[in-house]
């Protein structure tokens, strides 16, 4: 069984959340102790899906790069996502404006109104068709600003394997 805090409060329903290592039940005032254990039994797979997560994420941090490395993987990044962005823009019959490499905690790429790119310095750390997929997601916005199914022909036309690396991006981008 999973160690847990309970919260009881005037709420209706009953709720996990996991902060660090810490469970925290929030519950009703008038649940009984078996329906709570009951629902916390139920959700263990989830808990330990989290937990883990954390645990990976709280090690991440522990492993975090010095400045000159930082440093080092922006110049990188800019290096190769800008060589990438050429060859394929070529390729796609499209011309951005500048590109820039940040950190961002949500985002792999985006495309501005103006043609200006921007990607995460975190596909470093990606396999190179992660990186590839990245980049023509984001050239395929010069044609179309949204995720329409026309986008998705335009990604298909230079990646047809494109929701391969899409998956793979959405499964573990979250390590990387």
């Amino acid at each position: 069984m999973i160690e847990y805090k309970l919260c009881r409060s005037n709420r209706k329903t009953i709720a996990i959340q996991v902060r660090g290592q810490e469970v925290t039940v929030r519950a009703p005032q008038n649940a009984s102790k078996d329906f709570v254990e009951e629902f916390v039994r139920s959700k263990e797979n989830w808990i330990r899906r989290h937990l883990e997560e954390n645990r990976t994420a709280e090690k991440k941090k522990s492993d975090e790069l010095d400045p000159q490395q930082k440093a080092e993987m922006y110049e990188n990044a800019r290096t190769v996502l800008k060589r990438k962005a050429l060859d394929f823009a070529g390729q796609m019959g499209v011309s951005f404006g500048r590109i820039t490499i940040k950190e961002q905690k949500t985002r792999w790429g985006s495309c501005s109104s103006r043609g200006n790119l921007n990607f995460n310095w975190k596909l470093m750390l990606a396999p190179e068709e992660v990186q590839d997929y990245v980049v023509v997601h984001e050239l395929a916005h010069l044609k179309e600003m949204n995720h329409s199914p026309a986008f998705y022909r335009e990604v298909e036309k230079v990646m047809p394997d494109y929701r391969l690396w899409q998956k793979w991006l959405r499964y573990y981008g979250k390590m990387l």
